[in-house]
């Protein structure tokens, strides 16, 4: 009888021996599993910022790429404002140029020049002094009498037969023509040559 029940006893220890092994493998197997999602989040995070960085660096990059081109944009209207700011002015004063110039023409065909040497001397300073000014912001003659005629600065008034000089050639100047520095201030007045061979 005691037998019996010792044996039933070492059933009992064997199975209650089994279930704190089990219980530590399943512990062991939580421990030690792969990683979570959080990390998974938080790469996918560190690659997103990433991304941002670099589309905020190219934004950058272009914005100042764009404020330095109309800055030079800015620089360049100023400087042509400042170089042709003047053209209307100029262009009135250009009147009072011809009629110096008139005024020396008339006095030096009259015939008593003598009598108007002194006028004549007043006059030619003063055309000096007009072309010295002129000069002085980028306002310059046409030298064009015996040039080709082009019509981008050129006007022609009339048309002279003259085998002598090829088609087009410029050979008198009716009305003066202006620049102001690299600009057509006034377009010439001309006289051309035509029955000639084309002038090249």
């Amino acid at each position: 009888m005691n037998k019996h029940k010792n044996h039933h006893a070492e059933t009992d220890i064997d199975e209650t021996a089994e279930t704190p092994e089990t219980d530590g493998q399943e512990l062991m197997e939580d421990e030690t599993g792969e990683p979570g999602d959080e990390t998974a989040a938080a790469e996918a995070d560190v690659e997103e910022l990433q991304a941002q960085i670099a589309k905020l660096r190219e934004d950058y990059l272009r914005a100042f790429a764009d404020a330095e081109n109309t800055k030079k944009r800015c620089a360049q209207e100023i400087e042509k404002n400042n170089k042709y700011a003047i053209s209307s002015f100029a262009k009135n004063l250009l009147s009072v140029a011809d009629n110096l110039h008139r005024a020396i023409e008339a006095v030096n065909k009259e015939d008593g020049k003598d009598s108007c040497e002194a006028l004549l001397k007043g006059v030619e300073l003063t055309e000096a002094e007009l072309m010295k000014v002129f000069n002085k912001f980028g306002i310059s003659k046409m030298d064009i009498i015996g040039s080709v005629f082009d019509p981008n600065f050129h006007q022609v008034i009339q048309e002279v037969e003259d085998t002598s000089k090829p088609a087009g050639t410029i050979i008198a100047e009716l009305q003066t023509g202006y620049m102001l520095n690299d600009r057509l201030l006034r377009e010439a007045m001309v006289v051309v040559t035509k029955g000639g061979p084309a002038g090249k």
